[in-house]
């Protein structure tokens, strides 16, 4: 015997309204789930295996070399390195990237963050994430020989000048004051092609360039130009979408500075640190530590 007409008709209603809420329910959470699983993803990744991956440069003191010795990374970054891994709880692997590849290593995940003199631009800001509060601020410098008759920045127009490829200042000192720009792979690169008269000028950051004034092979070189631009802010970067690994480093960073554990690295490797450097330790420095972030 079949079901009156309008009991039939309501079943299947009932039936179309599951399956619908149901598909529903499924398409939403198949958008959801890479994003839940994202989130975490950096974080989880290095509480999983308890260490974290960090890609540091050994392109030259006082921000990383090898020790001749051991072979081992040491310098200003691979101290904080260490500092953000002990702050985490976890251990450290050291990975020495170059210029040119740095960015590609942070985004194929073959290392897990980067302190590897990547200043704050707007520009990396839409690839990566940083850590929001700085670890340093560094000015550009510019190395040359003794009596090259050069006194402005205006004087490297159409000059052969040498950085490294992916530098902070390649696009101001073409645009602002149309030098000829020679990139190199790292910066000892560019520092060779100086000495071989590739390049009137070689501009890194000032640490290194100051650095190398101590030192008796460059002692017919100096450093006559004023810094034509504000210090860029030197920040942890991360691969897009990590909040919360973010929002941990940057805990880390800040107990750094209110201990003054940052100024202390900086003076330990050579590193002078800087006025803005200074004053947000001053700022910090009575706020209370947050959990398990002090080195």
């Amino acid at each position: 015997m079949r079901p009156p007409r309008s009991i039939s008709k309501t079943v299947t209603t009932l039936k179309n309204r599951n399956l619908t809420a149901f598909f529903s329910a499924l398409s939403l959470a198949s958008l959801l789930s890479p994003l839940m699983a994202h989130a975490d993803e950096t974080l989880d990744k290095i509480q999983q295996r308890h260490k974290i991956s960090v890609g540091v440069m050994v392109s030259g003191l006082p921000f990383g070399t090898l020790d001749p010795k051991t072979g081992a990374p040491i310098g200003y970054n691979v101290e904080l390195a260490q500092g953000v891994a002990k702050g985490l709880g976890v251990d450290v692997e050291l990975v020495p990237v170059l210029a040119p590849s740095r960015v590609q290593f942070l985004q194929q995940g073959k290392v897990d963050i980067l302190i590897a003199n990547m200043n704050l631009t707007p520009d990396r800001s839409k690839i990566l994430d940083h850590v929001p509060t700085p670890y340093e601020e560094i000015a550009a410098a510019a190395l040359m020989r003794t009596g090259s008759g050069i006194k402005t920045w205006e004087d490297l127009r159409g000059k052969p000048v040498c950085v490294s490829q992916g530098s902070n200042f390649i696009t101001w000192l073409r645009g602002t004051y149309g030098a000829e720009i020679k990139a190199f792979r790292s910066q000892a690169e560019s520092l060779l092609s100086l000495r071989g008269n590739g390049c009137v000028a070689a501009v890194h950051v000032s640490p290194t360039m100051l650095a190398l004034l101590n030192k008796p092979e460059w002692a017919d070189y100096e450093i006559p130009l004023e810094p034509d631009r504000e210090p860029l802010k030197s920040v942890i970067w991360l691969r897009k979408g990590s909040p919360d690994a973010q929002a941990r480093i940057d805990a880390i960073v800040r107990d750094w500075h209110r201990s003054g554990w940052l100024i202390e690295v900086g003076e330990r490797n050579d590193l002078p640190p800087s006025a803005g450097i200074r004053a947000l330790h001053e700022k910090l420095k009575t706020r209370r530590p947050s959990l398990r972030s002090k080195p």
